[in-house]
């Protein structure tokens, strides 16, 4: 299974499957999930040949319509995504509280380093 599936079959029971891929579609139904690859490490073994798994940075951002509603599904988040079977996940460091002023949107993302198979 692919890393988009996996983040996906994770997250997928908080919001009632509204896990999108980069960005959200217009309008979308509250509360939501957006992961996006902002990064990873590469590897490449001294032979030249590929790991079986990749490790790829992903920030989460979950959206919502009030701060305490997207603070408690950031928390779940993390922890789906801690125990996800396929996924070797580790917080890289705290959430960052968003607000988008034109929709009245409350948002918390958080970045992860997370190894799945390639």
């Amino acid at each position: 299974m692919s890393i988009d599936t996996l983040i996906a079959a994770a997250l997928s029971p908080l919001v009632s499957g509204r896990v999108y891929p980069d960005v959200a579609p217009d309008n979308p139904v509250l509360p939501y999930i957006v992961y996006q690859q902002v990064g990873g490490a590469g590897l490449v073994f001294q032979e030249g040949t590929l790991p079986d798994h990749e490790g790829c940075r992903i920030q989460i951002a979950t959206w919502g319509a009030r701060r305490v509603d997207v603070t408690a599904l950031a928390k779940l988040a993390e922890k789906a995504l801690i125990d996800a079977p396929g996924l070797q996940t580790e917080p890289m460091g705290g959430r960052v509280s968003d607000y988008e002023s034109d929709t009245k949107r409350y948002g918390a993302r958080q970045d992860f380093m997370i190894w799945a198979p390639r």
